[in-house]
């Protein structure tokens, strides 16, 4: 396997490794041909892990080309969550407090090298960060506010800030691991048959309206499945459940991703799961996923501040801006000339690093299939709002006007449509997927994969009614129990 190393600037590599290749991140994000040396293990090395910095894009773009990043989407959504963080804490308690106990000060700072550190007396602890935290090179601190430990923040190591008479050991452990060597976070199981259903009452616009939420109890009722509305306050009860049903809107910077991601950890069967989440919740990632899968998109163009003015040659107008995480029609914009064009780069550069810009398909409908479990579930035709090239249209005051919602056969459903969004989705995952598509003649193009997609009553069940709701349950039950056969073989 090729090694790979991304760092900010090459020169900040102060390291000679046999079989390990250097490359700047801006050399990676800017060649989509970087897999060519075949199966690629990369580790980020870049400055900074925030989510949308150019650190966070390598590893997004890394997965989406099939490469193995270190640390992956997850953990670099684990480093910076001050939740995560107290839980990860709470659950080393024992050992944290065991192994500093002999340091007086207040603060302790401790240098995680690939899961090592120099001084042997915190090998253990150091280990179990790397198991929890799969970043290359950390340094974590630890306070005492009232006489006992606790980890309070997990930072990435730049490279040129490696101590020089840290660097040997650095390198040797560098070594080993690009040998092949890697823990692997240890595998909680479930023993008990209790859905836990996380929404937000407060939210305007659910995934699920009362009354399918209320659906979603009675099929889980004849699956045998107990249920129990939950709220993000209900954090720390995730352990008392089998499985999480997150019909809140995901976001991968708040807390229905720490959700998704305690609940992974916990062994609970989990929709959506963190990755899913993680992975359809940018449109970057999707981009360079379908079209390195050959899978038809619109005519679309990654764009920062080097390359912005190559959009209008390339795609014309109108067309159309997306931050990555835009969902629900916001932070999508049409643009129709050079001036609009400047303006809305210009304000979304200013959030993100990299924005997506797609030629407009203008069409009176949108196609959505509900994939579950790598099969369709349902299809629907979303029609714009009137006199409005989207399906919700806002005015200024925010109110919102929404296009008919048509629940179709999947029989009834063009085949091309429902096999290109199948292909899609599975590109994802196993997941429950909500796959948009446009038909322009002959030809089926994929206009993003959501995860976590709406299911209302009156509308995506008009078709199945009660089955809808029974195949979800379904596909949760098998899950729960197949974890359950494994853990009895143990």
């Amino acid at each position: 396997m090729r090694n790979l190393i991304v760092v900010d600037t090459v020169k900040e590599w102060p390291f000679k490794a046999r079989g390990v290749e250097i490359v700047d991140a801006r050399s990676y994000l800017d060649q989509p041909e970087a897999e060519k040396s075949g199966r690629v293990r990369l580790f980020n090395l870049c400055r900074s892990y925030k989510y949308q910095s150019v650190g966070y894009y390598v590893t997004l773009l890394a997965t989406a080309r099939g490469h193995r990043p270190l640390p992956d989407l997850m953990t670099l959504q684990d480093l910076k969550s001050q939740p995560m963080l107290r839980w990860f804490s709470d659950e080393l308690d024992d050992l944290i407090q065991q192994t500093l106990r002999s340091i007086r000060s207040r603060e302790f700072t401790l240098s995680v090298y690939f899961g090592h550190n120099l001084a042997s007396r915190y090998e253990k602890l150091c280990l179990h960060l790397f198991d929890l935290f799969q970043a290359p090179l950390v340094r974590a601190t630890f306070v005492r506010p009232n006489g006992k430990w606790m980890l309070r923040t997990i930072h990435p190591i730049p490279v040129g800030d490696i101590p020089q008479q840290h660097q040997k050991f650095v390198l040797k452990q560098a070594r080993q691991y690009f040998a092949g060597r890697r823990a692997a976070l240890p595998k909680k199981n479930p023993t008990r048959y209790d859905m836990a259903i996380l929404v937000a009452p407060e939210e305007k616009e659910p995934p699920s309206n009362p009354a399918a939420l209320d659906y979603f109890a009675k099929a889980a009722e004849r699956a045998g499945l107990g249920t129990e509305i939950i709220t993000r306050d209900d954090f720390s009860r995730l352990a008392e459940f089998d499985a999480l049903f997150i019909r809140e809107t995901t976001q991968v910077d708040n807390h229905t991703y720490r959700f998704a991601r305690h609940a992974t950890t916990e062994g609970l069967v989990v929709i959506d799961d963190p990755e899913s989440i993680l992975t359809c919740g940018n449109k970057v990632y999707l981009a360079e996923l379908l079209t390195r899968r050959k899978i038809r998109i619109p005519r679309t163009l990654v764009v920062d501040r080097t390359n912005f003015e190559e959009v209008e040659a390339r795609l014309g107008f109108p067309c159309i801006l997306k931050l990555p995480d835009a969902a629900f029609s916001l932070g999508v914009v049409k643009v129709e000339d050079a001036a609009s064009l400047k303006e809305k780069l210009d304000a979304f550069l200013d959030q993100s690093a990299l924005v997506v810009a797609q030629e407009f398909l203008p069409t009176s409908f949108d196609w959505r299939v509900g994939v579950l479990d790598r099969k369709p579930l349902f299809a629907c035709k979303y029609h714009m709002a009137t006199h409005h090239w989207q399906i919700i249209k806002r005015d200024k005051d925010g109110r919102r006007e929404c296009g008919l919602v048509e629940n179709v056969p999947l029989d009834d459903a063009p085949a091309a449509v429902i096999r290109t969004a199948r292909q899609a989705a599975n590109l994802i995952g196993d997941g429950f997927y909500g796959v948009d598509l446009k038909q322009v003649g002959s030809k089926v193009y994929v206009i993003e994969i959501n995860d976590n997609p709406n299911v209302d009553a009156g509308n995506e069940d008009r078709v199945l009614e009660d089955q809808l709701y029974d195949r979800i349950m379904s596909v949760f039950l098998k899950r729960i129990e197949r974890k359950k056969a494994e853990f009895d073989k143990r």
